[in-house]
C-alpha cells in the first residue's frame, strides 16, 4: 500500500544545537534503513521550510504509523498521511 506523507518539523525553542544535530543524524540513518527496507520510496523538501512530502510504502495504515513513529524526530513532527489507491490511467512508475 502506498502513502503520501507530509511531515512538518517544529523544533523546540532553546534546543541545544548539538542535540538537534545528533537527532538529525539519527534521522538520516533511520531514513536510509527505511529506504533499504522499501518503505521510503521518494522524498521532496518544501523550499524554505522544515517540511517535506514523501511517498512511502507499508502493508497497511498500522504499519505506516509504526514506521513513521520510529523516526527519531517523531516527537517534534506534525504528520499528515494520505493513503493512496491505484488509478485506472496511472502510467506506472517513472522510468
Amino acid at each position: 500500500m502506498e502513502f503520501l506523507v507530509n511531515i512538518r518539523i517544529s523544533w523546540p525553542e532553546g534546543m541545544e544545537p548539538e542535540r538537534k544535530e545528533s537527532i538529525s543524524e539519527a534521522e538520516r540513518l533511520r531514513a536510509a534503513e527505511l529506504v533499504d527496507a522499501g518503505h521510503l520510496v521518494r522524498m521532496w523538501r518544501v523550499p524554505g521550510r522544515t517540511e517535506n512530502w514523501g511517498l512511502w510504502r507499508a502493508a497497511d495504515p498500522t504499519e505506516m504509523h509504526t514506521i513513521i513513529s520510529s523516526l527519531p524526530v517523531w516527537p517534534w513532527m506534525d504528520v499528515t498521511v494520505h493513503s493512496m489507491a491505484t488509478h485506472p490511467v496511472d502510467p506506472g512508475p517513472a522510468a
